[in-house]
């Protein structure tokens, strides 16, 4: 399953980025990474969701019979 770009960059600058900021207008603090990785599964799986079951039920009736 390719990763979705914009996922991947935003975890990457937010892996990058400081935990928290303090300045003169306040204080700012990101999530964790483990709850950004949380959050990409969670819509990975939502995706996968959208693609269907992936098992298919069929009925097998063989040639010959009425």
């Amino acid at each position: 399953m390719p990763d979705d770009p914009i996922i991947v960059d935003a975890i990457r600058e937010n892996a990058a980025g400081p935990k928290r900021a303090q300045g003169d207008s306040g204080s700012v603090e990101q999530h964790s990474l483990t709850e950004q990785i949380e959050a990409d599964r969670y819509l990975s799986s939502k995706e996968a969701a959208k693609k269907g079951l992936g098992v298919r039920m069929t009925k097998v009736v063989p040639p010959g019979a009425a």
